[in-house]
């Protein structure tokens, strides 16, 4: 009797202790999906980080894999610039903004998804008040950059590239988009191309630099010139 009793608490300390380790497992797992990349990370997801900051002129460093510390200020410099919690984690804000997704980047949301949202925020930031095909146009040039071996590859990495967009300079990238340029985002996404193939364009009434100029004009429409 007495060694059928040890027997019954043998298997269930076992069992308990197979719990606790699960446990433990599972939540460290939770805390490094939730993390994502941070200094000291190494990995995939870490050289597509290196490789888009240094397309962008935010990141100086070897495209290593290694997240260390010229990493995490380029990192924290995109997160400063494009109004992003600047805490030098390339958590899942961050990775969006930089159109890396992962599983738990995406939140449940399709890289379509997030491309018509990103891109609908940058047309309200840049053409809100503009003609439907002005902003259409906006949009389009935005694809069109896409396509052009000259720019980044990608819609994120277009809108983010440092500079780019005044939008993404003083902020209004962030603001909620209406339901016109969504619907203008939509259309540019599916081919709409208003701008005739520009990769510019330009309001000639506050337009400093002499180098815009230059480009060759495709159309005007409302306040922008559009160019190539």
């Amino acid at each position: 009797m007495f060694r059928k009793l040890n027997n019954k608490w043998f298997i269930m300390g076992l069992l308990v202790f197979i719990v606790i380790v699960f446990t433990v497992i599972l939540l460290n797992k939770n805390d490094e999906v939730e993390a994502l990349s941070k200094y000291g990370s190494r990995g995939s997801e870490v050289t597509q980080i290196q490789t888009k900051l240094k397309r962008w002129g935010y990141y100086k460093g070897n495209i290593d894999g290694i997240y260390g510390k010229q990493t995490l200020e380029a990192v924290k410099y995109f997160q400063r610039k494009n109004g992003l919690a600047v805490d030098g984690i390339a958590g899942p804000n961050t990775l969006r903004a930089m159109g890396i997704y992962t599983s738990s980047s995406s939140g449940g949301s399709s890289s379509s998804s997030s491309n018509l949202n990103l891109l609908s925020r940058a047309i309200y930031g840049e053409a809100r008040g503009e003609p439907y095909t002005g902003q259409v146009a906006v949009g389009a040039v935005v694809m069109n950059r896409v396509k052009s071996s000259s720019f980044p590859n990608s819609i994120s990495g277009v809108i983010y590239q440092s500079g780019a967009f005044d939008a993404v300079s003083d902020g209004q990238i962030n603001l909620t988009p209406d339901s016109t340029a969504k619907k203008a985002a939509q259309d540019a996404l599916n081919g709409w191309d208003p701008s005739y193939g520009a990769i510019y364009y330009f309001n000639p009434a506050t337009a400093t630099n002499k180098w815009i100029w230059s480009r060759p004009m495709t159309v005007t429409i409302g306040k922008h010139r559009f160019c190539k």
